[in-house]
């Protein structure tokens, strides 16, 4: 089975970055579609970033010049790069893509267990 592991939360002050990572592993196929959800105290988990099969990247208003997304294919890996961090961008950031596996050819939805992001001074 196919596993999203997030890194790279933590505490940090208002202006400062972060740079968080996930790895997926297991019998992968080919990773399609991939992005970062975050979820903030009291609201809806939300879209943060995503990033195509083809490099094409996405960024809801709010992060846009803040934020930027990339990914390694050939590591199975996506990362999002946040600088400029504002204390409402506290949230549990969570990694997600499709992925389809080399036993069933299917495309399938995974999301990571999340990393905690708080921005305080």
């Amino acid at each position: 089975q196919v596993q999203l592991v997030e890194s790279g939360g933590g505490l940090v002050q208002p202006g400062g970055s972060l740079r968080l990572s996930c790895a997926a592993s297991g019998s992968i196929s080919r990773i399609y579609f991939m992005g970062w959800y975050r979820q903030r105290p009291g609201k809806e988990r939300e879209l943060v970033a995503s990033i195509s099969s083809d490099g094409n990247t996405n960024y809801v208003d709010s992060v846009k010049g803040r934020f930027t997304i990339s990914r390694d294919n050939a590591k199975n890996m996506v990362y999002l790069q946040m600088d400029g961090l504002k204390p409402e961008d506290t949230a549990v950031f969570y990694c997600y893509a499709q992925i389809t596996l080399r036993e069933v050819q299917h495309l399938n939805n995974y999301w990571g267990q999340g990393t905690q992001v708080t921005v305080s001074s």
